[in-house]
């Protein structure tokens, strides 16, 4: 059983977040912060058997951001 799934979380660019999971084939997006626990959750209840099913789905920021040299 694993105890928690990551997810990288990142801003889309038409506005909102995607999500992917790391080591499981699970992507999911939304358009507010709220909307994206809510499809998280959902999606990883859909994923995994409720014996497999991790306790702990934990969220990674990824956000890229460029300067002038």
């Amino acid at each position: 059983m694993m105890n928690e799934i990551i997810f990288v979380v990142e801003e889309a660019a038409e506005g909102g977040y995607l999500a992917q999971a790391l080591g499981a084939s699970i992507f999911t997006q939304a358009d507010d912060i709220n909307n994206l626990h809510h499809q998280l959750r959902e999606a990883v209840d859909c994923h995994f058997d409720p014996l497999e099913k991790p306790k702990i789905i934990r969220l990674h920021f990824v956000r890229d951001e460029v300067i002038a040299a």
